[in-house]
């Protein structure tokens, strides 16, 4: 028996920043989470992961992720996208500058 479908945002890198961006309900690319579409049907995702294939020339490495809810916007449930919404670690630039 598979698992039930959990809410979900599609999460890619910027192909010429490397930022983590996240795709919004009108098809464009966002670096804050929180503009992200939730994706609460499997189908419709699978159809936003299809159509990521299409922006080569702007993302890469598109995928699901976990998300829920929250008056922000959505959110992470995972560690590992907590932490890409925070921006690279190695040094304060990016997200980090204003942080």
């Amino acid at each position: 028996m598979s698992r039930p479908f959990t809410p979900k945002v599609l999460t890619a890198n910027d192909l010429i920043e490397g930022d983590a961006v996240w795709l919004t309900a009108d098809e464009t690319w966002s670096r804050d989470m929180a503009d992200a579409e939730l994706l609460e049907d499997e189908a419709v995702a699978q159809e936003r992961l299809i159509f990521s294939l299409t922006q080569s020339d702007v993302v890469v490495g598109a995928y699901l992720v976990d998300a829920e809810a929250s008056p922000a916007g959505p959110v992470p449930v995972h560690f590992r996208e907590t932490f890409r919404t925070r921006g690279p670690s190695n040094y304060a630039h990016g997200k980090q500058v204003g942080a």
